[in-house]
Parts: C-alpha cells; sequence; structure tokens
C-alpha cells in the first residue's frame, strides 16, 4: 500500500511511484532528454506501513461453587488453549480472572506462553459465594493498565457467569453494584461476550441483563462449548471494536 509522499522523502514506494509517473511520460519529454524515465516530485508515494492490531482478551469467570463450575471451567481452559495457541500467528494475549468468596484473583496475567497458561490452568480454585462486582473490577483494571503499555490493544472481555453476585464492595446491592461496574467497562469501549452459566430452568435473565449493561452478546454454555466458544471470541475480534 501507499500515499502521495506530499514532501516526504523517506521510505519511498519506488514501484508505486514509477507507477505514478508512468503516464506523463510523454508530456515529459524534454526531461527525458537527459534521463530515460522522468519522475517528478508529485510523483513520489510512499509506503503505508499497516501494523498489526493486538487484541488482548480476558477471560473472567465465576467460580463460586454451583453444579456447573466443572463445565464451566473445562469449556473456559480449552477455549483459552485453543486462543494461545492461535495467539503465535496473531498479537493476541489472552488472561484469566476468577472470582469466588470475596474476592477476584489475576490467575493468568495477559500472555501469549502457552507453558504459562497450562501451569496457571491446573488448580483454579472454586466454591463459596459470588464477588462478580470485584471481578469486573479487577478485570477494568487490568484493562487499564495495558491499555497505558500498549495503547493500539483492542480488549475483549469473555465474562462466563449466572449475572448474579451475592458479595458487595460497598453499600449498595451486589446487583447494582456489578450493573454499575459493567456501564464503567462499556464506556471505556471495551467488548464483550457474556456466557450464561445459568441451568435454563432456574434462569431469571440475570446474565442477559448484565449483557445489556455491558452491551455484549450473551450466549449459554450449552450453545458454547470449547471450539464454539473459541469460534465466538474470533468473530467478535475479527469484527472490530464497532459492530
Amino acid at each position: 500500500m501507499s500515499r502521495p509522499a506530499s514532501g516526504k522523502l523517506d521510505d519511498i514506494a519506488f514501484d508505486a511511484t514509477i507507477r505514478a509517473a508512468a503516464p506523463h511520460q510523454r508530456k515529459r519529454e524534454k526531461q527525458r532528454q537527459h534521463v530515460a524515465f522522468a519522475i517528478q516530485p508529485s510523483d513520489f508515494q510512499r509506503k503505508v506501513r499497516v501494523q498489526k492490531t493486538e487484541n488482548l482478551i480476558l477471560f473472567v469467570v465465576d467460580a463460586s461453587w454451583s453444579m456447573a463450575v466443572a463445565e464451566r471451567m473445562a469449556a473456559t481452559k480449552g477455549a483459552i488453549l485453543s486462543l494461545l495457541t492461535d495467539a503465535y500467528q496473531r498479537r493476541d494475549r489472552v488472561g484469566l480472572v476468577v472470582f469466588q468468596k470475596d474476592r477476584a484473583i489475576s490467575i493468568l496475567p495477559p500472555t501469549s506462553s502457552v507453558e504459562l497458561a497450562q501451569r496457571a490452568l491446573k488448580d483454579i480454585p472454586a466454591g463459596g459465594k459470588t464477588p462478580l462486582s470485584a471481578g469486573l473490577k479487577l478485570a477494568f483494571e487490568i484493562f487499564e493498565r495495558e491499555k497505558i503499555a500498549h495503547p493500539e490493544v483492542l480488549s475483549l472481555m469473555i465474562l462466563l457467569t449466572d449475572g448474579a453476585g451475592n458479595v458487595t464492595m460497598g453499600h449498595l446491592p451486589p446487583q447494582e453494584e456489578a450493573h454499575l461496574m459493567a456501564d464503567k467497562l462499556r464506556r471505556k469501549g471495551i467488548r464483550s461476550i457474556v456466557i450464561n452459566m445459568e441451568h435454563a430452568a432456574f434462569d431469571q435473565g440475570l446474565a442477559n441483563a448484565l449483557a445489556e449493561h455491558l452491551d455484549g452478546f450473551c450466549y449459554t454454555l450449552h450453545q458454547l462449548k470449547a471450539e464454539h466458544l473459541y469460534q465466538a471470541v474470533r468473530r467478535e475480534i475479527e469484527s472490530g471494536p464497532q459492530r
């Protein structure tokens, strides 16, 4: 790719410059008395360097005790390892936040190392209550730090939860607090996919409500096993920041 140099003579695209000058050769007979091919400053074209955008994919997983926890973790682990394998060909990095009991923990800081991911994914803690807003807050902080270190990064959060937080960080009700954190993530332009972990028979629409605050898509774990989750993430990345 190239564009007019506009007086800048570094990184000249010689093939594009020749193509730009070629239609004018007959008009430049006087100049061609001295050179075989007449090129003028208006012909100069500079190379356009296309920089591949880096994606940061952060999995935020509800690890509070439930019947779905084993299935949830299996799907998450499979998707993360698939994405990390793909990250060798792309510039993507993947991280993992787990929230359970009364806190959120960064189990896997953003990385493209499959070896580090395999170590981190071996023993994920599970059980206890659901500090949903704490998980969202830690995700926000990680995205903010990464944006400072990598200004061009495109952020994507994969949130696996039933949407039912029951631990609060402050004085607001847990759901209201979680929705405020979701609004904050949305306003920062962080794209999101929500995986609804609730059983269909007991689903009260809490995960869908959270997805609306995040302005993200909401799927069920039944729809998205490991490979399908991977494909959904790839589609979201390839669609770019605007839908």
